[in-house]
């Protein structure tokens, strides 16, 4: 392709700075080329949370951002996924001891629906009724956080720490552990998205009801 061929794509373009949302205190996470606004809804972004706050030792924190909005030549976005770096979990994994994971969704206060992946590395190898004792905390702990926290709360809750501290008091008396991370949170539905569910199954529900004329 010449250079004026592309010149000429290029020319109706326009860069748009990606803004975190105000809970990452609208900081600058990128940009994106587009020559249409509407063409850069839905656009996905992943920065280290390092990134964010600038201090490197964040760095194994994976956060994605979708784009949501668009103004003049800014793009602002919305907070969907957070995860650990596989090679930052892998290399919490030591022989001779066990990892003890589950994948927990939950609703917040304000009606989104989250999965939460919360993980325990212990000292030894634990028995089958000790992984068991540990999930059973780490479930009722997330269930426990999503019913008093909002969405941005339990957000907080599991970047700051405090979610995995929490698990790991309580799951230590069971199992000596080394170690808790909550290793992904993923945005599965807003409320808008979980009420029209429940709208739709409560329709398939009436249809579901035998109506019988000739009694």
């Amino acid at each position: 392709m010449s250079e004026r061929s592309v010149s000429k794509q290029q020319s109706g373009k326009r860069w748009y700075t990606l803004i975190a949302p105000e809970q990452f205190d609208r900081t600058e996470i990128g940009s994106t080329f587009a020559d249409e606004p509407e063409k850069v809804y839905g656009r996905t972004v992943e920065v280290t949370l390092g990134d964010i706050t600038g201090d490197q030792g964040e760095n194994n924190t994976k956060l994605t951002f979708k784009v949501n909005d668009v103004a003049s030549d800014a793009a602002y976005t919305e907070f969907i996924k957070h995860e650990l770096a596989r090679d930052y979990v892998r290399s919490l994994v030591r022989r001779g001891a066990s990892k003890v994971d589950v994948a927990i969704t939950v609703r917040t206060t304000d009606d989104y629906r989250v999965q939460l992946q919360p993980v325990a590395f212990t000292t030894k190898k634990a028995d089958r009724s000790q992984e068991q004792a540990v999930r059973r905390v780490m479930i009722d702990l997330v269930k426990e956080a999503a019913a008093e926290r909002t969405f941005d709360e339990l957000v907080d809750s599991v970047i700051e720490g405090r979610l995995s501290s929490a698990i790991y008091g309580e799951a230590k008396t069971i199992y000596p552990l080394r170690r808790v991370e909550i290793q992904k949170l993923t945005l599965e539905a807003r409320p808008e998205e979980v009420a029209a569910e429940e709208e739709a199954a409560v329709d398939v529900d009436e249809e579901d009801v035998a109506v019988d004329d000739e009694a």
